[in-house]
């Protein structure tokens, strides 16, 4: 590249850049804040929250890349051209090939990142979110212990402790057991939550254990260690992990076995999801595409670029809604993933053309020009 396109690429690419980094971090706030859940009712640590924040980032990528993009570029564009400094480069002799091919790298540069977020980043920190998720739910501890209140379980239990600390390890616990024989009561100085060969079970230190027997005696026994097994009261936490479409690899979505295909949807669901994390990225292009026809696909203007602006970004949002409409359509219509790759293409040349096109003068009609070929 030339010194110019050099500054120009370093001018645009700064404002894509801090456009992508707001709208990422607007998403993030939303996203953690959503994950509050998982402190306020379930138990779990800040770094489980933070864990599942972050392992969402790729999928909001995948959303905000084009759209930070197009706003970025937009306003880079806007005060190259009010500064006029598009102007004198074209003056410097620069062709409008020259003067838009920086532009076009940043966003190839940034379909590129796409395409590496959507199809390994996105189905990598989907699967592991859904883990995570997984794991909370399946999370005896916080299902079953609330510090300072009594939690009411399955099958007649009930459990209080007095405190929980960070590393899970319970304090001043009690469990209550009715199985509507007997009635079963343990009481221990601490307490944690495990499993012993998969099963899942409660040890208890230092405490005592109160049974009341057939006859109406009640046992008491003491101990340094024990162990409940929790089996009983673990049913419905044992269910295999379900992985939707968005949360696959490719090859699982081009060649899915029928186990895929009765836990994510049917084939043509799968098919039209990987065409979308294909296709979704080179909408990169098509923004940047229309941000160029907007500032630089018409006559300069002093007043600024609104009206402009406005059409270009309605257009943009309408190709895109368009395509999400395509990829639903395409999950019952196979033969509809063609076009997938033809929407983007084709924005994309229009938008260029218009662009182009606009260096064209255009022939107008004067009165007087009609006057003339009257007389004669």
């Amino acid at each position: 590249m030339t010194l110019i396109q050099r500054y120009l690429f370093r001018q645009i690419g700064l404002p894509v850049l801090a456009a992508m980094g707001a709208l990422l971090g607007i998403g993030l706030l939303s996203q953690s804040l959503e994950q509050l859940e998982v402190i306020v009712e379930r138990g779990q640590s800040l770094w489980v929250m933070t864990k599942l924040t972050l392992l969402a980032l790729p999928q909001l990528l995948a959303v905000i890349l084009p759209i930070g993009l197009f706003v970025g570029a937009l306003i880079a564009l806007t005060r190259l051209q009010r500064d006029q400094e598009l102007i004198a480069a074209a003056a410097a002799g620069m062709n409008r090939f020259a003067l838009i091919r920086p532009a076009m790298m940043i966003a190839l540069i940034v379909t590129a990142a796409g395409l590496l977020t959507t199809t390994l980043l996105q189905p990598w920190g989907q699967q592991e979110s859904r883990r995570q998720a997984f794991a909370i739910r399946t999370d005896l501890a916080a299902l079953l212990v609330e510090e300072g209140r009594f939690v009411q379980g399955p099958d007649g239990l009930a459990v209080y402790t007095q405190q929980i600390e960070q590393n899970g390890l319970l304090r001043n616990l009690f469990v209550y057991i009715d199985d509507g024989k007997t009635v079963t009561s343990w009481d221990a100085e601490t307490a944690r939550f495990t499993r012993i060969d998969g099963i899942p079970v409660l040890t208890m230190q230092k405490g005592s254990m109160q049974r009341y027997s057939s006859r109406g005696v009640l046992n008491h026994l003491s101990f340094d260690n024990y162990a409940i097994d929790l089996t009983p009261y673990a049913r419905g936490t044992d269910r295999n992990i379900r992985f939707k479409a968005s949360d696959l690899w490719m090859n699982q979505l081009f060649a899915p076995t029928e186990d895929i295909i009765k836990m994510a949807g049917t084939r043509g669901e799968l098919a039209a999801e990987g065409h979308s994390r294909i296709v979704s990225p080179f909408y990169a292009i098509v923004a940047m595409a229309f941000a160029l026809s907007a500032i630089m696909g018409g006559a300069f203007s002093r007043t600024g670029y609104t009206g402009r602006i406005a059409k270009a970004a309605g257009l943009f949002l309408l190709v895109r809604v368009m395509g999400y409409g395509i990829v639903a359509a395409a999950a019952w219509n196979g033969w509809l993933n063609v076009f997938q790759y033809l929407l983007p293409i084709v924005a994309t040349v229009l938008a260029l053309r218009s662009l182009f096109t606009a260096l064209k003068p255009r022939r107008r009609w004067l009165p007087s020009m009609s006057m003339k070929k009257r007389v004669a």
